[in-house]
């Protein structure tokens, strides 16, 4: 399926690895020009560099990178500075730390709200008008399944990203809808990352058993029986920024394998 998305231009956070990175490669698969975003220069310019790479027509898409912490307002500015119009955001930050919520100070609220609440919201301010003057844009904020079944360790990103979503469930069905701007979020459930493994070597050190048996017992808990990769969530991804998907705003979109137990 032609996604009509040759030539549009792409911002990708929290794009050197894992699902962001995803969300990159599937992209520049279907045409799309990318700015990838990250704050680990090193890691960033190894994965931009190999996506420059492997690509089997080099000159369909461009891939720009840009090693800034999207989070800050300077680091804004620097990317911006690189480009100002996209037709595509996808917004991504590393989720705060687990933890007991009676250890955390207004200082670590704070700063869970700027990361992944407040900074979409700053990256769609800067953004949508210019997408709705060309009649074309796409917003996909991958936030977390944990919006939609809070876990008790996260509770910081519970917070913040609830946060998320609740703006999102109002301005997604604002003017911009009919000026062809959709605003959706991606909710991922246990992907194969370096963010799930940190999770669950974590848990099998307080545990004290081994990594292995935590990992299988997350994924019998799975409907799936596995992780998901990240190559499937970019292609998620791909499918909300295309044409085919301009009806759609304003939802959370669910890749969990299945964990999740409810209806709606």
């Amino acid at each position: 399926m032609d996604l009509g998305l040759q030539g549009k231009w792409a911002l990708v956070c929290g794009a050197s690895k894992g699902l962001g990175l995803g969300c990159a490669q599937a992209l520049v698969n279907e045409g799309v020009n990318v700015l990838m975003v990250a704050r680990g220069a090193e890691a960033l310019e190894v994965s931009a560099t190999k996506m420059i790479a492997n690509q089997a027509d080099p000159t369909r898409a461009r891939v720009l990178f840009c090693a800034q912490d999207i989070t800050t307002e300077a680091g804004r500015a620097a990317v911006f500075a690189v480009r100002t119009q996209f037709d595509i955001v996808v917004t991504n930050a590393g989720g705060p730390p687990t933890g007991d919520f009676r250890d955390w100070d207004r200082a670590a609220w704070i700063k869970a709200v700027d990361a992944n609440m407040l900074t979409p919201i700053a990256l769609m301010q800067a953004t949508v008008d210019g997408m709705a003057e060309r009649g074309f844009g796409r917003i996909v904020n991958i936030t977390s399944s944990a919006v939609k079944a809070p876990i008790d360790a996260l509770g910081l990103s519970n917070g913040a990203r609830s946060g998320l979503t609740g703006f999102v469930a109002g301005v997604a069905r604002s003017g911009l809808a009919a000026k062809g701007v959709t605003i959706n979020n991606l909710l991922p459930g246990a992907f194969d990352t370096d963010r799930l493994q940190a999770n669950l070597q974590n848990a099998a050190d307080k545990s004290g058993v081994t990594l292995e048996a935590v990992q299988d017992k997350r994924r019998q808990g799975i409907p799936a029986r596995r992780f998901g990769n990240p190559q499937e969530f970019g292609a998620i991804c791909a499918f909300l920024c295309s044409v085919q998907a301009g009806y759609i705003t304003g939802q959370n979109v669910l890749a969990d394998g299945g964990a999740f137990p409810g209806t709606f």
